[in-house]
């Protein structure tokens, strides 16, 4: 019978100093106790360039994971498949709602399906359903795990406090071997559980009087074991990748705890400072490498929150048509990208920044869509309005009223320009009937104008002719330049740039005009009419307007003249008729008289023309 002196798992106490060894290997048994749940079997998945791949080709590589892998190893591949089919269809699902909304629809009547986002949607949540599955069992499986563990320790105590002198080191073998042979346990429960074992293992060691060579041949085994992991754990600080020297260093205080048993008494304190030395020096450079991990992420986040600060503070006040707004759209973009080339940040650190970034993106994204929804009304105004001149430009593309319709056509073509944008699904369709309607109807003017020139040039080359004829006549009667006159009309109108020759012509008739016994009235007033009669015969109204204000002009400069005279006249006091101021002075008054007569003649003759 051994002694019954169980001894309790002393913990230590808030005035004991934990050394930095200590809260180096804590540390590394915590995470030995959050790898514990893990299967011991190593799994690894190549990780493919999910984010170079379109959505079918994610939606295949989702399925093929879920088919050929185990449901437990997957949490990696499919978060990066998650993000990348997240990703791009979002941008496919934004550029479809700006296309609908650029349309004219209404924000909230937005709706897109995809295939393919169906098939991604079940495929997840044919992923989470398994996954759940399994941690369920794996939870149930872990508490079974820890029962049979507790059972082990109590029969340990067992063997301890009552066992057979005789077969309690064989016994004590199969207990080592039942533990060996449970799995994992809760890893909240892992460092006590194991504490406790290893507890009453070494109890069981200090308190074994008989058997002492097998149990000195266990602790030099043990010793051999421990300290071949102890040089494994030294060397680790050769290895340049401080992660996978840690998780190797994991895996070295797991087959400390759960391979290999206790040494002699003299060994053990020596034994496990030396390990927890080795621990230390890796702890402590991985301590080193997350240090400057989180001044690098310090620097990203700032980076990633100075690319938030320039969304949130985008002025959109300035954006007033489609244009503005789209390369409003481009230079978001360039952020957003500007975001995602910063990098990518630990879960811990990104999801606050993440969510800040999606404020900003959703606030741009708000005034947008409230712009193009106030267009959507305004769009429907000016399809309207085009609509309207679609119909008149229509009505009239086969009218022959030249000079109203052309100048109608022109009109509606600059009230064309004036009007904004009108949805994109009538647009093509409403430009193409307005310019045909446009096209045919100026086509058939250039018709009408190419065969009017031919016609003018023989106009021409007829007046040409004629006014050389004209220039070599002799003793002309009145008579004879009225009959030149009305042959001259009779040979047509002469285009805008041989309008010349008008006055050339005019030349000629005033040259024979001044030969004719006729007073100075008369061949003034001929000479006007046929200035005017050619005026009118070309359509030149503004001409004729213009000549009718200078008339009225030349009438009240006459008058004032007038007046004027008569003023002065009656100053000059006790003077006779014959007096030759006061001739003077009646010459000039009959002067503006005559004039006055021959403008008022003019007027009267202008204001008889019907145009």
């Amino acid at each position: 019978m051994l002694e019954n002196k169980e001894e309790k798992i002393e913990e230590p106490t808030k005035n004991e100093t934990i050394t930095d060894a200590e809260k180096a290997v804590n540390e590394v048994e915590n995470e030995v106790a959050n790898e514990s749940e893990k299967s011991v079997e190593k799994y690894e998945i190549p990780m493919l360039d999910y984010e170079a791949m379109e959505l079918d080709k994610l939606v295949n590589e989702l399925k093929k994971l879920l088919k050929q892998h185990p449901i437990q190893h997957l949490k990696n591949n499919v978060d990066a498949v998650k993000n990348s089919f997240n990703s791009k269809f979002g941008k496919l699902l934004a550029e479809k709602k700006e296309t609908f909304l650029a349309d004219g629809g209404n924000s909230i009547d937005f709706q897109f399906s995809s295939p393919i986002k169906t098939e991604y949607n079940k495929l997840l949540a044919e992923y989470k359903k398994k996954r759940d599955a399994y941690y369920l069992q794996l939870e149930k499986q872990l508490n079974e795990n820890l029962e049979a563990r507790n059972a082990v320790i109590e029969s340990l105590k067992v063997l301890i406090e009552q066992g057979d002198v005789k077969n309690m080191y064989n016994d004590f073998q199969e207990i080592q071997k039942k533990w060996k042979e449970i799995g994992p346990v809760p890893k909240t429960r892992y460092n006590d559980t194991w504490k406790t074992y290893h507890h009453h293992v070494e109890r069981f060691y200090d308190l074994l009087h008989l058997n002492k060579d097998f149990r000195e041949l266990d602790f030099k085994h043990n010793l051999e074991e421990k300290l071949k992991l102890i040089e494994k754990a030294e060397a680790l600080d050769n290895i340049q990748d401080v992660n996978t020297a840690f998780k190797e260093l994991q895996e070295l205080h797991r087959l400390w705890k759960e391979e290999i048993g206790p040494v002699g008494k003299e060994h053990r304190e020596e034994v496990w400072n030396r390990f927890s030395e080795a621990t230390k020096k890796i702890h402590d450079r991985r301590h080193i490498h997350y240090k400057e991990l989180k001044l690098k992420y310090q620097e990203m986040i700032d980076a990633k929150l100075n690319v938030i600060e320039k969304i949130n503070n985008y002025d959109t006040s300035v954006n007033k048509t489609h244009n503005d707004w789209q390369k409003s759209i481009v230079e978001i973009e360039v952020l957003r990208k500007k975001y995602f080339e910063i990098g990518k940040l630990p879960y811990s650190k990104s999801e606050v920044i993440w969510q800040q970034f999606k404020e900003a993106t959703k606030l741009f994204n708000t005034k947008k869509n409230l712009f193009y929804k106030s267009e959507k009304s305004a769009q429907s105004d000016n399809l309207k309005k085009k609509m309207e001149l679609v119909e008149l430009a229509e009505s009239l593309q086969d009218s022959d009223d030249w000079d109203v319709t052309t100048n109608i056509m022109k009109r509606i073509q600059a009230d064309w320009k004036k009007i904004g944008h009108v949805p994109r699904k009538y647009s093509d369709e409403i430009w193409k009937r307005f310019k045909k309607a446009c096209n045919h109807y100026f086509d058939k003017l250039h018709e009408r104008k190419n065969e009017l020139n031919k016609e003018q040039l023989v106009v021409v080359e007829l007046k040409k002719k004629f006014i050389e004829e004209v220039k070599i006549l002799e003793a002309v009667s009145l008579e004879q330049i009225q009959e030149v006159i009305s042959k001259w009309r009779d040979l047509g109108v002469l285009p805008r740039n041989a309008r010349h020759l008008n006055e050339k012509f005019n030349k000629a008739i005033d040259t024979h005009l001044g030969s004719l016994n006729m007073g100075r009235a008369d061949i003034e007033l001929m000479k006007f009419k046929n200035i005017i009669n050619g005026y009118f015969a070309q359509e030149d109204y503004r001409k004729l307007d213009n000549e009718q204000l200078f008339i009225r002009r030349k009438i009240d400069e006459n008058v004032r003249e007038m007046q004027q005279l008569e003023n002065n006249l009656s100053f000059i006091s006790n003077a006779t008729e014959d007096n030759p101021l006061v001739m003077s002075v009646r010459k000039g008054i009959k002067g503006f008289k005559d004039e006055l007569d021959i403008w008022q003649l003019k007027l009267d003759y202008l204001k008889k023309m019907k145009y």
